[in-house]
């Protein structure tokens, strides 16, 4: 799971990659470029985020929600974080919340878990190299029926 890629692959993310069954792409991916590369490699699902243009809001969704074996997954590249949900989202979260909340954006790497909710948040970081983090991240997990394992935090190298 990837975000903030701003239209930056490289061989490290693309190890990764490789690795996955599928991908996920939690937005602001800068170029088709990224998403053609990823999809040759691996089944892609993605949303398009905020520096995103017309060509990528065309191909990818805002949102997209969907199952993963027994796990209801919700992918949006602005979503904010428990109890500070963004507004675009705060009332459908609250009244069908899903299992696994993921967003992007802040290039924040953050896992936390709602208990509220009873969802787990992931946010990826950025793996691109325009932002103001210091490190390239991105995650990996595995889904095993209606269970989240081995959740494992990816730090591809210093930003410069």
């Amino acid at each position: 799971m990837l975000s903030d890629t701003h239209g930056f692959i490289d061989q490290q993310i693309l190890k990764y990659v490789k690795l996955a069954d599928e991908v996920w792409h939690a937005g602001d991916i800068g170029s088709l470029y990224i998403t053609d590369t990823i999809s040759e490699l691996k089944p892609l699902r993605a949303v398009y985020g905020n520096i995103d243009d017309a060509q990528l809001r065309l191909e990818f969704p805002e949102n997209n929600r969907f199952m993963c074996e027994g796990v209801d997954v919700w992918i949006t590249h602005i979503g904010g974080y428990p109890n500070r949900y963004d507004l675009r989202i705060r009332e459908e979260i609250k009244k069908n919340p899903p299992k696994l909340f993921i967003s992007g954006h802040s290039h924040i790497l953050k896992v936390q878990f709602d208990k509220k909710l009873d969802l787990l948040h992931l946010n990826p970081g950025a793996c691109g190299k325009y932002g103001f983090h210091q490190v390239r991240t991105m995650m990996r997990f595995e889904i095993e029926g209606d269970q989240i394992k081995k959740l494992e935090i990816i730090e591809l190298e210093k930003r410069v």
